[in-house]
């Protein structure tokens, strides 16, 4: 019998690109907030989603260094289980509740990817970097305190996508505007069969769970960031005309569930 929750599933299911949920994901994040023009952002929404009136344009941009693992301790192969990744979350509604849309993200791991994808997230290969924190303090270690300087940034296929630099200010006992709302996205996955094209196997708007959510170290300051124009991509178009707060914090969470809130290819089958 073939094993493995992904493909490629095989005698053992060693060779699988992730392993089974649960999946614990711990991290730090640089994050900034921004404003895009409404209009662009409304062309990235899907039917049903709808920008918040009052917050339309309202954005944020996070930079992630992480690793994860599953019930196998695979963050000892660190190779194959730590990861880099970018998310953009626009403030939106979900038939009137709040959310935060995920129209694009970037991660460097295969691992990641196929996890993405099975949640939701529109993941695709990039290159992300951020300043590190140590434990030894130093002139190259970033130490977390009023006036410090962090940067990040994502760039694919040789063209640098997003820039974003934060100033800390302040350090804050928990955050304030940010992954304060459930993550939305789509779990869109196309048939290749002629005349099937249009016509996806799976499409599916979904809340993306995260459970024993925890964040610590927030710190909060002055926010920078930059979308460059780049061939292919179209990340530019959410690309801010005004940037607030900058954030930095480290996290972690627990992923083992989805939750299905529209089944639009059932729909359109009807």
């Amino acid at each position: 019998m073939l094993k493995g929750f992904t493909v490629p599933r095989t005698p053992r299911g060693a060779a699988a690109l992730a392993p089974s949920p649960p999946w614990h994901f711990a991290g730090d994040v640089l994050a900034v907030e921004f404003w895009n023009d409404a209009d662009a952002a409304a062309d990235f929404l899907p039917s049903g989603i709808e920008l918040h009136a009052s917050r339309a344009g309202r954005s944020v941009a996070l930079f992630v260094d992480c690793q994860f693992t599953a019930q196998g301790d695979e963050h000892l192969d660190p190779a194959r289980y730590q990861c880099r990744e970018f998310i953009v979350l626009l403030d939106a509604l979900w038939q009137g509740s709040e959310i935060a849309w995920c129209p694009y993200a970037f991660a460097d791991n295969d691992a990641v990817l196929a996890v993405g994808w099975i949640q939701g997230y529109p993941r695709k290969i990039g290159v992300v970097r951020q300043t590190r924190t140590f434990a030894a303090a130093g002139a190259a270690s970033a130490v977390l305190v009023d006036g410090a300087r962090l940067a990040a940034s994502l760039s694919a296929h040789g063209q640098l996508l997003a820039q974003g630099r934060v100033t800390l200010r302040r350090k804050a006992d928990h955050l304030v505007g940010l992954l304060d709302r459930p993550i939305v996205a789509r779990r869109y996955f196309p048939r290749l069969c002629a005349g099937l094209h249009h016509k996806p196997a799976v499409d599916e708007i979904v809340r993306c769970k995260m459970d024993d959510l925890l964040t610590t170290n927030v710190w909060i300051g002055d926010g920078d960031l930059v979308f460059p124009e780049a061939h292919g991509e179209e990340l530019e178009m959410l690309g801010p005309v005004k940037v607030g707060r900058g954030f930095r914090f480290s996290f972690s969470c627990a992923i083992s569930d989805t939750e299905v809130l529209a089944d639009l290819a059932a729909q359109d089958s009807r």
